[in-house]
């Protein structure tokens, strides 16, 4: 039997609950989930790409061992289509909040269908909860000096206030 290898890529510029319910459901359905933390020249982040990678390491590790033990958090530059391949993986994760996000979702998806038709595409919903968080919300009220406890993880909460603090 083939291993159902799995890409969740994203920015994460910050990781949030509703990235981590992604990432729960997803090991659901397959044996290894790579969490994929994108690393774009022309995308200005809040976190550089280490401070992301360690703070959804730290987050990941509150989940229970055999959780973890599928997921290995890896960082990439250039194509995600790519990155799959070099991974061995066929499947993309990919996460819907609102009916805005499919339309994206969709064109992304048809384009790596086009760029490489072995690597499949699951859309996961967001739970209800979840669907109203985004990083660029989280960071506007952080900056602003509002309580995003609530919209992400305690590592990602503790380094938000950090980085705000010198602004």
């Amino acid at each position: 039997m083939t291993k159902k290898i799995a890409l969740y890529p994203g920015t994460f510029d910050p990781f949030t609950y509703g990235h981590l319910d992604i990432i729960k459901r997803a090991i659901k359905i397959v044996d290894t989930l790579y969490v994929g933390i994108a690393h774009n020249k022309n995308k200005k982040t809040l976190f550089n790409i280490k401070e992301r990678e360690e703070i959804i390491i730290k987050t990941l590790k509150l989940l229970p061992k055999q959780s973890r033990k599928k997921i290995k958090t890896v960082n990439f530059s250039g194509l995600t289509i790519n990155f799959c391949k070099k991974i061995n993986s066929n499947i993309l994760i990919r996460g819907l909040r609102v009916v805005a996000d499919f339309e994206y979702e969709f064109q992304l998806a048809g384009m790596n269908n086009n760029l490489n038709k072995n690597v499949q595409t699951i859309f996961l919903m967001a739970d209800i909860q979840n669907q109203a968080i985004s990083s660029n919300m989280v960071k506007e009220i952080a900056y602003l000096g509002g309580d995003v406890a609530k919209f992400v993880p305690k590592p990602v909460l503790l380094l938000l206030k950090k980085k705000f603090k010198k602004i």
